[in-house]
């Protein structure tokens, strides 16, 4: 026999020897096997009843020093402060109102932005007409606008008709698309003959949110147009059937109640 040929069936023997060790020395293993278990779940405890420490909003009139407080609160709507003033003029009620207004006229756009926003925390409806009056300012920044529109529709929609009426006849499509998209949150009837002219807008997505506007207040059902690929002219002849409609309905139409969304089962 060739001295390599021992040698190779030397090392099988060894291998052999070696796979029967492990295989003993794993019987051999005094450790038990790990079994997986489910424990029963028990649920968290109830937290207790932790009193309620928040400050309520001031009700009454504001004092000298309050007003002044007020009136130093205004820069800091800008900044890394801003959200702390705006919580302070949110703590101080409503009757900061009249200091916050001013904010709608400071040079800087955050500031009134934040003002804005700010009314909407306090639900300051006494900002109202301040709101409706900076929405319908030609000078003012589109985005500024959009959201004085907004949170005043939001606040009390029945004086919004007037700011609605002069923002839809805007020189900015982003103006016109709030003013009528805003309108569908106003349940007036004197919104709809600001609505049916702006279904012929020059820009698709304008006359489309005007269109969804009507549908929502009036339920009325129209005859079915391709919208997404409509021309001027198209839209022109689509809100002169709204227009004959109107006519018709005028003096008997009445904004019907909003629809509720239906109760899961």
């Amino acid at each position: 026999m060739k001295q390599t040929d021992v040698f190779g069936i030397g090392m099988i023997l060894v291998i052999v020897f070696v796979g029967w060790a492990d295989r003993l020395l794993a019987w051999d293993d005094p450790t038990p096997p790990a079994w997986l278990v489910q424990l029963p779940y028990e649920e968290p405890p109830e937290n207790p009843d932790v009193p309620d420490v928040s400050v309520p909003p001031n009700t009454t009139p504001l004092n000298q020093e309050e007003l002044q407080r007020a009136e130093a609160l205004l820069p800091l709507l800008e900044g890394k402060q801003e959200f702390w003033a705006m919580g302070e003029f949110v703590h101080l009620g409503e009757s900061s109102v009249p200091v916050l207004v001013k904010a709608l006229t400071m040079p800087s756009p955050r500031i009134r932005y934040n003002a804005i926003e700010t009314l909407l925390m306090m639900k300051g409806v006494q900002g109202v007409p301040a709101l409706l009056a900076t929405a319908k300012e030609p000078n003012e920044i589109p985005r500024v606008r959009e959201h004085a529109l907004r949170v005043a529709v939001r606040l009390d929609p029945a004086q919004a008709p007037d700011a609605i009426a002069v923002m839809a006849k805007d020189m900015n499509p982003s103006v016109r698309k709030s003013a009528v998209f805003e309108a569908r949150y106003v349940r007036q009837k004197s919104i709809i003959p600001i609505l049916i002219p702006m279904v012929s807008d020059d820009e698709r997505f304008v006359a489309l949110s005007a269109l969804q506007s009507l549908w929502i207040l009036t339920r009325h059902e129209t005859e079915s147009h391709d919208w997404e690929t409509s021309t001027k002219q198209d839209r022109a002849a689509w809100s002169s059937e709204w227009s004959d409609w109107w006519e018709d309905q005028k003096d008997v139409f009445e904004i019907p109640e909003p629809k509720r969304p239906k109760r899961s089962s």
